[in-house]
């Protein structure tokens, strides 16, 4: 159990460094490690509670991701949180990224 705790973490830290790499250099420094970090973790909580990843995939085996409902979702849970407000099209940016991390990773 503790290797799985430790893998995951080592694994948040290789997509926090993606997505940083990744985001264009006008929105990276609207974002902290930690806000990034919450974003992955926010990410993954509405994937799984909003039943996206049941979804039956295409030929490939691909599902299809409305990023922009996702970045949505996760700016309104920041604000719930009380972490900020966030623009959604810089939100997109990480959610794409998380995204690219994933197939890169597999």
């Amino acid at each position: 159990m503790e290797d799985d705790i430790l893998g995951m973490a080592e694994d948040d830290v290789r997509t926090v460094e993606f997505i940083k790499a990744y985001l264009p250099q006008e929105v990276k420094p609207k974002f902290t490690d930690d806000d990034l970090f919450y974003f992955l973790d926010a990410i993954a909580e509405y994937y799984s509670e909003s039943g996206v990843l049941e979804q039956e995939g295409d030929e490939e085996g691909y599902i299809e991701i409305d990023t922009e409902a996702v970045a949505k979702a996760i700016a309104e849970k920041a604000k719930q949180d009380k972490m900020g407000e966030f623009d959604i099209e810089d939100l997109i940016w990480i959610v794409q990224a998380d995204l690219e991390f994933s197939e890169t990773s597999e």
